[in-house]
């Protein structure tokens, strides 16, 4: 819940078909007065939307990109979009997938007549558009955002949500800004394929088929709404970076971007067909079915589902435990399956996917990471170690490595206190050595370039309860990149925070734009290279700085070479 109370920017800080195509499709005009807020319609391939002027940007909210994923549809690839008849509003954002967290806080809100979080339902398949024009025959570059929250919460849009709005970044750079909502956790990836035959076959992955499905809607429709269908960036952070991860291994997602950029999530391997196997038994047995009795999981009601989920895969495990790389956090809960047929292979193990070898890649993190992970635990020492408690906790986290790697740390970081080291050490372990392992591996395809970043700019705004400042941590940079700090408390009230937030912005429009991130308000970035290493460092005054840290991804080098040799 902490994650989705950050997002938020809370006080607390918190977290086709049969119908012809209508190309030619364009805008019938204003509705209503010219004030700041006026109604607009549109003509796309399944029917007709009517949305909302909000200044100068235009957004249509919650529209359907394929058919209902409920009742007979359960656990099954999305089904094609069926055309409607008269005009469907778009002026309100769409049902949630069913989760697992948010529901007290809702209910909260609720109670306080507060309007702002949307409903959750099982018919989830909606997504969010903001743009500058429409039927201008402009082709405006597309970027399309994987919302966060692992695989089992969040949302692509949320009134109570105004920092991960795609307002700004649009009205800023002319593009076109797409989020989405999609299947989350036993619903989206409940693996069914070695229980239930052929005709399940997508089970374990209907989720992110769910994304590729919205990234064909895009392709079908974007062009109607000033964007151009051969130039989409996909995007996302923390679970949203996984999400991106998976679509590049995805042979169905192929043709249907043109750049990623995987961000604070560096996730090498999902789910195998095996463990997926057990955790669906696990789930049968929960509700006392046999798995010759899978046909019940039907029936039954989506709370009683999602009961059975949080009882065996709790999602408060997603607080990562620092002993633990991405890959193994997501391990232990729902994610994509990799079942050699809609998932052929791992993200990125052994290799990189072929199949997007010729797709520009940003890949990074934040420099603070793991602050934001220990934000909602009870934990408070944490924030104030003194050098035994340093040592302390290094010696159950890395054994006995610990000695070494604190010393190459106090080396390279005289100056920090032991919280900032552990928080260093910590990012590094969880973080950094895997997102190095993704662009090494993009490297070795010798193909589309691949871009290395931190995002170094620190807040001042304290973790509650304590005197120790958030800094970079986790899910800090959102708003950075959405151009929308002053919509978001955690970002702190320092001015030279807008012009982080200005460079982050336009660096990642102008990869949108072109698949290369230089431009005016950062100095030359090189692609990575196993010779230069070169890193974006993102900050009031950003830096592009060959092998960042080389000393400490050395001795992580060393450590991760004797551990395979084991």
């Amino acid at each position: 819940m902490k994650r989705r109370e950050f997002i938020r920017g809370a006080s607390s800080f918190a977290i086709l078909t049969q119908s012809a195509p209508l190309l030619a499709a364009a805008p019938t005009g204003m509705l209503g007065d010219r004030s700041k807020k006026s109604f607009v319609e549109v003509t796309t391939r399944y029917g007709r939307l009517r949305g909302r002027r909000e200044d100068s940007i235009l957004t249509f909210k919650g529209v359907p990109y394929a058919g209902s994923p409920a009742e007979k549809n359960r656990f099954k690839a999305p089904t094609d979009l069926q055309p409607w008849t008269g005009v469907r509003d778009a002026i309100s954002y769409g049902p949630r997938s069913i989760q697992p967290l948010d529901s007290e806080l809702a209910q909260k809100l609720l109670d306080f007549g507060d309007p702002r979080l949307p409903s959750e339902g099982e018919d989830c398949l909606v997504l969010n558009i903001w743009t500058p024009g429409l039927g201008d025959h402009k082709k405006r570059p597309v970027m399309f955002y994987c919302h966060g929250g692992a695989f089992v919460i969040g949302s692509g849009g949320e009134e109570g949500n105004p920092a991960q709005s795609g307002d700004a970044l649009s009205k800023a750079y002319d593009v076109v800004v797409v989020a989405i909502n999609h299947r989350l956790g036993l619903l989206g990836y409940l693996y069914l394929g070695d229980i239930a035959g052929r005709e399940y076959a997508a089970s374990g992955n209907q989720g992110a088929l769910d994304i590729v499905a919205a990234l064909k809607w895009v392709r079908e429709n974007i062009a109607i709404f000033g964007g151009d269908p051969d130039n989409v960036m996909i995007f996302g952070e923390s679970g949203g970076g996984s999400k991106v991860a998976t679509l590049l291994a995805m042979p169905s997602a192929r043709g249907l971007f043109n750049k990623a950029s995987i961000e604070s999530s560096p996730t090498l391997r999902l789910k195998s067909r095996a463990h997926a196997t057990e955790m669906t038994k696990a789930v049968l047995a929960k509700l006392k079915l046999s798995p010759n009795q899978w046909p019940a999981l039907l029936e039954i009601p989506a709370p009683q589902l999602l009961a059975a989920q949080e009882a065996l895969f709790p999602s408060g495990k997603l607080t990562p435990n620092p002993a633990l790389k991405i890959s193994e956090i997501l391990d232990l809960t729902w994610t994509p399956v990799v079942d050699g047929n809609y998932l052929p292979q791992h993200p990125f193990d052994p290799v990189a996917p072929a199949i997007s070898r010729d797709i520009p890649l940003m890949v990074g993190i934040n420099k603070d990471e793991t602050i934001f992970m220990f934000e909602g635990s009870e934990d408070r020492a944490v924030f104030a170690l003194d050098w035994q408690g340093l040592r302390e906790r290094l010696a159950v986290l890395l054994g006995d490595d610990a000695g070494r790697v604190l010393e190459v740390y106090r080396k390279t970081r005289p100056q920090e206190s032991p919280s900032d080291l552990y928080f260093a050490i910590t990012t590094a372990k969880q973080w950094w050595v895997d997102t190095i392992r993704i662009a090494e591996l993009k490297v070795a395809q010798q193909g589309a370039p691949v871009y290395m970043y931190a995002f170094a700019y620190e807040s001042e705004s304290n973790v509650p309860g304590t005197s120790y400042p958030r800094k970079a941590c986790h899910a800090m940079e959102i708003a950075f990149k959405f151009n929308t700090v002053q919509r978001q408390p955690a970002s702190g009230n320092r001015p030279e925070r807008l012009r982080a937030a200005k460079t982050m912005s336009e660096t990642w429009a102008e990869f949108a734009r072109t698949g290369n991130p230089n431009n005016s308000l950062i100095p030359h970035w090189s692609p990575y290279t196993l010779e230069r290493r070169t890193t974006m460092v993102i900050d009031t005054e950003s830096k592009a700085i060959d092998d960042w840290h080389r000393d400490e991804r050395l001795i992580w080098e060393q450590i991760n070479h004797l551990m395979r040799a084991k």
